[in-house]
C-alpha cells in the first residue's frame, strides 16, 4: 500500500462492532429510514432548492419539539418549588433558540427567482399552521383562543394547542412559586384566566423592584428573572430573522397561508411575554 495512504487511514480497532445482524444500530434507534425519507418534494420536475425548504422547516419543528419537552418540564418542576432543576430546563432552551435562529441564515440562501419557481407547491401551507409553534408560544403566555380554529382538522394538533391554552404559562407557575415563597404577588395575578393572554400588570412591578434592588437576599429569583428575559429576547430576535428572511425572498407578497407577509411578521415584535421584567428596568435607579 502507497504510504501516504497508510498515513491517511485510520485502522479499525478489533473493539468495534461492525456484526449488526441482531444488535440496535445507531440507524435504528434514530428510525433514520423514517425520518430521511420524509423530505417528499413536490414540485416537477423537481427542483432543486426545494429540499432546502423542506429540511429547515422540518430541523425547526424538531427543535420545537425539545422546547416544548424543556419548558413542560420547566413548568413542572416550578409547581414543585424546584427552581434550579428548571432553570437548567430554560437554559437548554435559550440554547437551542440559538440554534433555530442561526439556522435562518441557511435559508436565507434561497434567492426570490429560486423560491418562485416551486412556491406554487405549498397551496396554503405556512409555518402560521406550526402547532408546535403556536404550543411553544401558549406556554410563554401569548395565548389566543382564536388560534385553536386553525387545527380544527386535526385532532391531534388541535388538543396538543388546546392543552398549552388551558395550562398556565412559565410565568404563571414562576409567579406562584414566587407568592408560596412569601413575595407580594396580587390575587388577581394567581387567579386570572390562564387561557387569555397575558397583559402587563403594573401592580407586580413593586415586587420585581424589591427582588432587583436586593439580588445577594433573592438571588434566585433574581437570575430566573433575567432568564426569562433571555428567553423573550431569544424568541424576538428568532421572530426578526424570520421576518427579515421571509422579506429577503419574497418581499411584500402575500404569505400562502393568506397572511399579508412581513407586515403580519412585523405585528408580532410588538408582543411580549413578560412586560414587568422590562417596565422594572425603568425603574431601577430612576
Amino acid at each position: 500500500m502507497d504510504k501516504g495512504v497508510e498515513r491517511n487511514t485510520r485502522t479499525i480497532e478489533e473493539t468495534v462492532v461492525t456484526d449488526f445482524a441482531d444488535r440496535m444500530t445507531y440507524s435504528g434507534y434514530l428510525e433514520l429510514r423514517t425520518l430521511l425519507s420524509a423530505q417528499h418534494p413536490l414540485s416537477s420536475p423537481e427542483h432543486h432548492d426545494e429540499l432546502l425548504f423542506i429540511v429547515q422547516h422540518q430541523t425547526t419543528e424538531l427543535w420545537l419539539k425539545l422546547i416544548l419537552h424543556e419548558l413542560g418540564a420547566a413548568c413542572a418542576h416550578l409547581r414543585a418549588d424546584e427552581l434550579a432543576q428548571a432553570l437548567k430546563c430554560v437554559a437548554r432552551v435559550k440554547h437551542i433558540q440559538k440554534q433555530i435562529t442561526d439556522q435562518w441564515s441557511v435559508l436565507a440562501t434561497l434567492t426570490p427567482a429560486e423560491y418562485a419557481q416551486f412556491r406554487g407547491v405549498l397551496g396554503n401551507a405556512s409555518g402560521f399552521q406550526s402547532a408546535q409553534y403556536r404550543a411553544v408560544e401558549f406556554t410563554l403566555g401569548n395565548k389566543h383562543r382564536g388560534m385553536l380554529k386553525v387545527f380544527e382538522s386535526d385532532p391531534v394538533n388541535h388538543a396538543l394547542v388546546k392543552a398549552a391554552l388551558e395550562a398556565p404559562s412559565l410565568y404563571d407557575e414562576f409567579l406562584r412559586h414566587l407568592a408560596r415563597r412569601g413575595f407580594e404577588v396580587p390575587a388577581s395575578v394567581l387567579e386570572r384566566d390562564v387561557t387569555t393572554a397575558w397583559v402587563y400588570a403594573p401592580e407586580l412591578v413593586p415586587t420585581f423592584i424589591g427582588i432587583y434592588a436586593d439580588p445577594d437576599a433573592h438571588w434566585d429569583a433574581y437570575e430566573t428573572c433575567e432568564e426569562l428575559v433571555d428567553l423573550e429576547d431569544n424568541f424576538q430576535l428568532w421572530r426578526f430573522r424570520h421576518l427579515k428572511t421571509v422579506e429577503r425572498i419574497i418581499g411584500h407578497k402575500r404569505g400562502t397561508g393568506g397572511s399579508s407577509g412581513v407586515s403580519f411578521l412585523q405585528r408580532a415584535l410588538d408582543l411580549t411575554f413578560f412586560p414587568e421584567l422590562y417596565a422594572v428596568r425603568t425603574e431601577i435607579g430612576a
